[in-house]
């Protein structure tokens, strides 16, 4: 079903029913200085789309119901410090072995390398590891940074990107997760990580604070 999109009259009811309620269609009428036959209309479709509930010799309620717009809008302004969650982080010289040891430990799917500055140089997935594990090399003899994926083909953000913009890295990278980064001249501190369960969690919190 598509979200129906309120013009800025539809919006301005809506607002004045939410703040005034139970109110009349002759009161709603007399704050827009407009008359009440140029507002049935839009009273008609407010009420038909739910956005408004009508009681006969009563007025209109606010049911409660979000518009497209508002929605869209507290979408947008979802930013990534908002959902981050703390980063795992291993050092390039750590071996195979102790990196699916901490994997495990610590319940991730992705492991962010880092040099002996702690800035990011790779990045280890469970695809990553279990690659190396089924074949019948000694996994306490080869060292992460053989095996993980390097700068430039990093996908990072900054947690003051937009959800949205780093959903969609997620997305178009499949992959599960995305190191959050302070840019420094020498290279990119990890300071946080997002996953697709942030990712969710902030879905679901849209859903809360707008009655979905």
């Amino acid at each position: 079903m598509s979200v129906i999109e309120l013009n800025k009259r539809q919006e301005e009811i809506v607002e004045i029913v939410k703040g005034n309620g139970p109110i009349t269609g002759e009161q709603i009428a007399e704050r827009l200085s407009l008359t009440r036959a140029t507002l049935r209309p839009d009273l008609a479709i407010l009420t038909m789309a739910g956005f408004l509930d009508a009681r006969p010799r009563v007025g209109y309620f606010y049911s409660g119901k979000q518009t497209g717009q508002a929605v869209a809008e507290s979408m947008t302004n979802m930013k990534v410090k908002d959902f981050q969650s703390i980063p795992v982080v291993v050092s390039e010289n750590i071996s195979v072995y102790d990196a699916i040891c901490q994997m495990f430990l610590e319940d991730v799917g992705t492991l962010f390398v880092v040099d002996k500055n702690s800035y990011l140089t790779g990045v280890l997935s469970r695809k990553d590891l279990l690659r190396t594990a089924i074949g019948s090399q000694d996994l306490n003899h080869i060292p992460v940074h053989i095996i993980m994926t390097r700068m430039p083909n990093i996908a990072y953000c900054f947690k003051t990107d937009g959800l949205i913009q780093a959903a969609n890295k997620l997305i178009e990278r499949q992959i599960d997760a995305l190191p959050v980064v302070i840019e420094h001249t020498d290279g990119l501190e990890v300071i946080g990580r997002l996953t697709k369960t942030n990712i969710t969690r902030a879905f679901l919190s849209l859903a809360e604070n707008h009655d979905l």
